[in-house]
């Protein structure tokens, strides 16, 4: 099987309804991506098929139709992404557990709306669980991006 992961092409053998979560980490080697509870509810394990936030625990590689990026992928080889540059200043993360599926819902949400409400915020990230509250910093941070999104 072919995946397109963080603009590389790779070559899979598996199953066609092995989890992408188990493929990116297991087969790929690509750990950013989280197991949270396995049942597409915390958002640990969100990363993006042609842009859109999907959970990849929940998420058969065989149904893959796109290029995959991963939290490792977001940035650019020289810059880390405007959200991800938002997180350290807004020192959201304390444990970091959820931190890759938060921000990679995150990143989704502002690439679809550069001036989020707070509502937009709320709903986008419902299904990213943070087990420590950081989401005040969430939403800041969130925030932040999106003005520097814009400014850019």
């Amino acid at each position: 099987m072919r995946l397109s992961v963080n603009g590389i092409t790779r070559d899979v053998d598996v199953e066609p309804d092995m989890p992408l979560l188990w493929v990116l980490r297991d087969e790929l080697g690509i750990t950013g991506v989280k197991y949270g509870c396995g049942i597409a509810q915390c958002g640990a394990c969100t990363v993006h098929v042609d842009g859109l936030p999907v959970r990849s625990c929940q998420l058969a590689v065989g149904d893959v139709d796109g290029e995959v990026t991963t939290i490792e992928g977001l940035g650019s080889p020289d810059a880390l992404h405007a959200v991800q540059k938002a997180w350290i200043e807004h020192q959201v993360a304390q444990c970091g557990y959820c931190q890759s599926g938060q921000i990679m819902s995150a990143a989704a949400l502002l690439s679809e709306n550069s001036t989020p409400s707070d509502a937009d915020i709320d709903d986008a990230m419902s299904g990213n669980l943070c087990r420590c509250g950081t989401y005040p910093r969430i939403r800041e941070a969130i925030k932040a991006a999106a003005q520097t999104i814009r400014s850019a």
